[in-house]
């Protein structure tokens, strides 16, 4: 962020100095975008990249979406629904944002809901999502969240001969993610070695210590885990688990578990580590190479799917505010999005479901390898494509 600071004050993308009063545009010609991130608590990491991913873009097109000047309008999401509801009611109420972005937590996307439709603005979420029952003005540019899981239990059914442990922390997230793993898995035919036949949920976020958990795992005579565990407690877990009795198991995971900075911080204990993600920074495409290099010219380390998700959800803003008219409002927006068509995007090519307003996208398999003197997650091959 040190150098891309200078080049946001430079471009008016922080403060209010030009804006005054006077509905959702602001000055003449400014729109003001809300974007909730948690930018505190367990999930500070990946709030950062979904703020500076967003920013990225803002910055590499001159300040502007659709042709006019934005105003964002930062705000920290917390931990979940408490923090993030009050801070999504500002941006909407007070601050008068014409579209809401961002949001880390599937528990903070559902609270919000109820002040999105209220203000009546589209909301683009930029992480994984719940089943919400009214989808009118929601949509994600990342996944929901029982895609990542049902994307790769197919692989993990034809690869482990034997039974899988299923484990992950006791929070929206969590449910949703191991949900999507496990219906999947068992409907392949795979078996559950959770002495229950259901996931073992680990209660959230207090959970540092993994090491009984451990011991479950090696008494249930599971010959592979699946996981799902993001920011500390990723950390966390993948340290233990290099040290524990159950060390030699396979590993698979949602990519978050080794996703971004917390694969620096768990270093050689995350060696071999499988996981699933939308994107990695690896890919061979034109729209990914020039991300990465951007990302790159402002951080120290390389993209995440985050940062890229919050990317292209101000290219998708972009593209609906330019279709939007002379004089965009929330409801014209919103409609605007509707209409797009395929976007073109570091994780290769999207659009958005007409079903779920999510993206119908492409599934990457990796794993934690070397790469120069480094540790780096590398794809190693294409999983299903999900979205209907």
């Amino acid at each position: 962020m040190r150098k891309m600071a200078a080049a946001f004050i430079a471009l008016g993308l922080v403060g209010a100095a030009t804006a005054c009063s006077g509905g959702s545009g602001g000055a003449a010609g400014t729109l003001k975008i809300g974007l909730l991130a948690s930018l505190s608590g367990t999930y500070q990491a990946v709030g950062t990249d979904i703020r500076d991913g967003f920013q990225l873009y803002l910055s590499t097109h001159g300040g502007k979406l659709g042709g006019h000047q934005i105003e964002l309008i930062v705000a920290d999401e917390g931990d979940g629904a408490p923090t993030a509801v009050p801070a999504a009611t500002k941006l909407v109420k007070q601050d008068k944002v014409v579209a809401l972005t961002g949001v880390v937590g599937g528990g903070s996307a559902a609270a919000i809901q109820p002040v999105v439709a209220q203000g009546k603005i589209p909301f683009i979420g930029a992480n994984g999502r719940p089943e919400l029952k009214d989808i009118t003005r929601v949509w994600h540019t990342s996944y929901l969240s029982q895609e990542t899981g049902a994307a790769i239990a197919q692989y993990v059914r034809d690869n482990v001969d034997g039974k899988v442990y299923a484990i992950g922390p006791d929070y929206q997230g969590g449910w949703d993610q191991l949900k999507g793993f496990t219906d999947a898995f068992t409907r392949s035919g795979g078996k559950l070695a959770n002495e229950s036949g259901k996931t073992t949920f680990t209660p959230f976020p207090q959970t540092k210590n993994f090491t009984p958990y451990f011991a479950q795992i090696k008494a249930s005579g599971a010959d592979a885990v699946y996981t799902f565990y993001a920011g500390g407690a990723a950390i966390e877990f993948v340290k233990q688990y290099a040290q524990s009795e159950v060390k030699d198991l396979p590993l698979y995971a949602a990519g978050f578990l080794t996703e971004g900075g917390v694969l620096n911080a768990q270093g050689e204990a995350a060696r071999d580590v499988f996981s699933v993600l939308n994107y990695s920074p690896d890919l061979d495409n034109a729209e990914n190479r020039a991300f990465v290099a951007a990302w790159k010219a402002n951080h120290d380390g390389p993209p995440t799917t985050y940062a890229m998700a919050s990317y292209d959800a101000a290219a998708v803003l972009d593209k609906a505010i330019g279709a939007a008219g002379e004089n965009p409002t929330p409801e014209s927006i919103n409609t605007a999005i509707g209409g797009l068509g395929q976007i073109d995007s570091p994780r290769g090519a999207w659009q958005f479901s007409k079903k779920t307003h999510s993206p119908v996208q492409k599934w990457y398999l990796r794993q934690v390898r070397q790469d120069g003197r480094a540790l780096s997650n590398t794809v190693v091959g294409d999983l299903a494509t999900v979205g209907e």
